[in-house]
């Protein structure tokens, strides 16, 4: 891949980075597809209404996914980006319909999931959300996590790309009420259908609603090479090398 070391310094800086053509159209059909054809959105892990369909735990709601997704070559994006030994420990798919009056406002992703509630030192603003606990770990486990999303769709401002805060994952844990866009204005990341935009969940992000009519769908997925403490398990875990 050409400028690999551009895309590492700019997600050290920058907190995101942005890789386009890392799967072909038909490699991103197949997945549409067995989405469709294959998640049963009985299971509690399903979110319906008319402005967003998500799916939780994605990889083991539809694991034949799996594969299509964890291709030689974004094994080798997540080895040099993060390390050997990062393995996903969270996903979600996201169908923001085009007609979608569903946005997003500036915040950073401080929780992470796992299997059940465990007392430990360090973790708290425990949450359930769909059968699934989630939580806010210390500090220095969210600046160890990366995030890819996985863009199935052309994503541009018109349809409810990603606005970003260049750098807020500096700043450790922010309230968004101290933003100011004058001194440091936010970024449109646009990506193309087939593309990936790498991310630090402290980076400070937001979406709008859509106003062009065209879906936004997305895989989102977070890698840590972690263990948890005190009897703590992640929700998600899972090798990548059984794909």
């Amino acid at each position: 891949m050409e400028n690999m070391e551009q895309h590492r310094q700019e997600l050290a800086t920058q907190g995101y980075t942005v890789l386009e053509n890392i799967f072909s159209g038909a490699e991103v059909q197949r997945m549409l597809q067995l989405i469709t054809s294959s998640a049963d959105t009985s299971q509690a892990v399903f979110r319906k209404t008319a402005d967003l369909f998500a799916i939780r735990q994605f990889l083991q709601a539809v694991p034949g996914v799996k594969a299509l997704i964890f291709t030689t070559a974004l094994q080798h994006i997540i080895h040099t980006f993060f390390g050997e030994d990062y393995v996903p420990v969270k996903s979600i798919y996201f169908d923001k319909p085009g007609q979608s009056n569903w946005f997003v406002a500036w915040h950073q992703d401080l929780t992470i999931s796992v299997k059940d509630r465990v007392e430990a030192e360090g973790f708290g603003n425990w949450i359930v959300k769909q059968d699934q606990y989630t939580v806010q770990p210390p500090l220095s486990l969210l600046e160890n996590i990366y995030t890819i999303r996985l863009h199935l769709d052309d994503t541009d401002a018109q349809n409810g790309a990603l606005k970003v805060i260049p750098g807020s994952h500096l700043q450790g844990i922010v309230r968004p009420d101290t933003l100011s866009l004058e001194e440091t204005p936010d970024v449109t990341c646009s990506v193309k259908s087939g593309g990936i935009m790498i991310m630090r969940p402290l980076l400070m992000h937001a979406s709008s609603r859509s106003t062009s009519g065209a879906n936004r769908r997305v895989v989102h997925m977070e890698f840590s090479n972690r263990s948890l403490p005190g009897g703590l398990a992640w929700a998600e875990r899972c090798d990548l090398r059984i794909f």
